[in-house]
C-alpha cells in the first residue's frame, strides 16, 4: 500500500506541511534578525451554503501541535457554536515560533469544524431520532477516525468503523451489507443467520431492499424474527426510490397493521439534513455518509491583529485582539476589544467570555474535556442556537 503521500506528525511538526511562502518568510525574518511578538486570530468570515453558524472543532489537533511551542493560546471550547467574524482561537507569541504552522492549523480547524457542523445540522434535523456516521468509505481510510470523531462530537450517535468506535469508546454501529444477502441468497436467510451468530447486544436490523419489494421483505424479516427484530433498513437506490416518503409510509403501515409496531425504520443512502427533514414523518434512524465525510470545510483564516502589543491588521480585518461575549440568560452575543472586565448584557445578566486561556508558554494550563464531554457541549449548544442566531 502506498502511504508515502500521507504526512506524518513528524512531517507536520518539522514544518514541512506548509505553504512555501511561510517557509520563505521564516528564512527572511531569521536572516534579517527580525523578531516580532504578534497576536493572531482564527476566524471564519462567512459560512458555506447559507449556513448561519458553525461548530468549532479540531482544537485537540491544534493543541497537540502548539503544545511545547513558545506561545500563549486562548480558544473557545471545542463543540461551541460560533458565528461569522468571531475569533475561535488566538495565538500570541514570536511569529517565528508558530507562523510556519499556519497551513496545518487551518487544515485541522477547517475540516474538523466542517464535519462537526454538518453532523450538527443533521442532528438538529433528526431531532431525537438516531443518526449514525456511515461516510468513512468516501474518504482516505487513514482519515476515518478523524472524520468519525468530529461527526460524533457534532451529534452523531454512533460510527460504523471499528477503529473509530474503539478510539471513541463506543460499540460500532451497523446492520448487514447487501453482500451478505447476495451471498446467502435471501433476506430472511441472511437475517436469521445474523441473529444466530452475532452477539445479543447488537440490534437486529434487516436490510430489505436487495431483491424484492421493501414492504414484503420487511414483513418477511419481521415474521421470521418477531420481537427480536429491532428494525429494517432501506438503502433503496435512487433509480428505484420514486417517492421515497410514500415508500416508507407503506412499509410502516404494513408493519403496524400486522402487529410489528416495535420494528423501527432505518434509512440510509444520500442522506443530508434536507432529506432527513422530509423523511422524519416515518423514519426512526438515519445512516448519513457522504454528506458528513465530504462536508464543506469552514474557511478559517489566520489573521495577525496585533504586532508588539499594538493593534494592526490587513485591510478588511479588524485590528486588535477580540473577545466573544455571550449571555447565558438570553443568548445575546457581542464582539468586543479584548478587555478583562466582564461585559453585562442589556438583560442585566453577566456575560461569559467564550475565549479562555489554554496554553501559557506552550504549557497546557487546564485539563481538556473528553470526546463525550465535547459532544454533550455541542448538543447543549444546539438547543439554543436558533435563539442566538436570531439575537
Amino acid at each position: 500500500m502506498v502511504m508515502r503521500y500521507l504526512a506524518t506528525l513528524d512531517d507536520i511538526r518539522s514544518g514541512k506541511v506548509t505553504d512555501v511562502y511561510f517557509e520563505r518568510t521564516r528564512r527572511i525574518l531569521e536572516a534579517e534578525g527580525i523578531h516580532r511578538r504578534v497576536a493572531a486570530e482564527f476566524v471564519v468570515k462567512s459560512f458555506p451554503n447559507g449556513y448561519r453558524w458553525g461548530v468549532f472543532a479540531g482544537l485537540e489537533c491544534a493543541l497537540e501541535l502548539l503544545t511545547s511551542l513558545p506561545v500563549d493560546v486562548w480558544a473557545m471550547e471545542e463543540g461551541t457554536v460560533f458565528f461569522p467574524g468571531e475569533p475561535t482561537l488566538i495565538i500570541e507569541g514570536d511569529y517565528l515560533g508558530f507562523g510556519v504552522y499556519e497551513t496545518a492549523l487551518l487544515g485541522f480547524l477547517s475540516q474538523a469544524s466542517g464535519i462537526a457542523t454538518k453532523a450538527a445540522r443533521c442532528r438538529k434535523a433528526a431531532g431525537t431520532r438516531i443518526v449514525a456516521s456511515f461516510g468513512a468509505r468516501r474518504m482516505h481510510p487513514a482519515l476515518a477516525p478523524f472524520i468519525d470523531r468530529n461527526a460524533y462530537i457534532g451529534g452523531c450517535d454512533g460510527v460504523a468503523v471499528v477503529l473509530s468506535a474503539e478510539l471513541l469508546g463506543l460499540q460500532p454501529t451497523g446492520t448487514i451489507p447487501h453482500a451478505l444477502v447476495l451471498l446467502m441468497g435471501d433476506v430472511v436467510t441472511a437475517t436469521t443467520a445474523f441473529d444466530r451468530v452475532i452477539e445479543r447486544d447488537v440490534p437486529r436490523v434487516a436490510l430489505v431492499d436487495t431483491f424484492g419489494d421493501e414492504k414484503f421483505e420487511a414483513l418477511r424479516a419481521a415474521e421470521a424474527l418477531g420481537q427480536a427484530l429491532y428494525g429494517v433498513r432501506l438503502d433503496t437506490p435512487s433509480s428505484r426510490r420514486g417517492d421515497f416518503l410514500s415508500l416508507l409510509r407503506e412499509v410502516r403501515w404494513e408493519l403496524d397493521l400486522r402487529g410489528f409496531r416495535h420494528v423501527k425504520i432505518f434509512v440510509s443512502g444520500g442522506m443530508d439534513e434536507c432529506q432527513i427533514l422530509q423523511l422524519n414523518e416515518v423514519a426512526d434512524a438515519y445512516g448519513v455518509g457522504t454528506s458528513i465525510s465530504n462536508a464543506p470545510v469552514l474557511d478559517f483564516a489566520m489573521d495577525i491583529v496585533e504586532v508588539e502589543g499594538k493593534p494592526l491588521a490587513k485591510r478588511g480585518k479588524l485590528s486588535g485582539r477580540k473577545q466573544v461575549w455571550r449571555c447565558p440568560a438570553c443568548g445575546a452575543r457581542r464582539l468586543r476589544p479584548w478587555l478583562e472586565e466582564q461585559e453585562v448584557c442589556s438583560c442585566g445578566a453577566g456575560m461569559e467570555g467564550l475565549l479562555t486561556p489554554l496554553l501559557r508558554r506552550g504549557e497546557l494550563i487546564r485539563r481538556q474535556p473528553s470526546v463525550q464531554e465535547i459532544r454533550r457541549r455541542t448538543l447543549a449548544e444546539l438547543e439554543r442556537v436558533e435563539l442566538e442566531a436570531h439575537r
